[in-house]
């Protein structure tokens, strides 16, 4: 195609006879401003339609996704804690601290967009974990020095 993807078929790990392939278009793209500047990727879609779907659009959103995808897991693995569940026992407990973490959650990204801003670096170049780690130390050193 004129953006460089192409076509192909695969198939499901269920279709074990190679009787049922689904035509994909395959998007070949590199990362870039990230930690893994100049890697090759390859996004697999059964968007098929170059001209409505361009693959460096494509690819840019796909990026996207990941990012979102990184806020989860931030969410979900590191601040909260990969087998700590909600304690509370009402919907509206369990409201008040989806809500915490939110806000925990973005104090944290503040925090980082504030250290980056003053060491003149990408936002994306901060880690989240050692900011959750150094926001900690704080707490429990000097309770009351971080305030979401």
């Amino acid at each position: 195609m004129r953006d460089g993807s192409w076509l192909s078929r695969i198939h499901a790990a269920t279709d074990r006879a190679h009787r049922d392939p689904v035509t994909v278009r395959v998007v070949a793209y590199q990362l870039h401003g990230t930690a893994r500047e100049g890697e090759d990727y390859r996004l697999v879609t059964t968007l098929l339609d170059a001209r409505r779907f361009p693959a460096r659009q494509l690819a840019a959103l796909y990026q996207e996704r990941w990012e979102a995808e990184a806020v989860f897991a931030e969410l979900k693995t590191h601040q909260r804690g990969a087998r700590t569940v909600l304690t509370s026992k009402t919907p509206d407990g369990v409201l008040q601290q989806i809500w915490a973490h939110l806000l925990v959650h973005h104090a944290l990204r503040e925090l980082m967009v504030r250290t980056a801003a003053t060491r003149g670096l990408d936002p994306d170049r901060v880690s989240f974990t050692e900011t959750l780690r150094s926001a900690r130390r704080s707490v429990t050193v000097t309770p009351g020095s971080f305030s979401p």
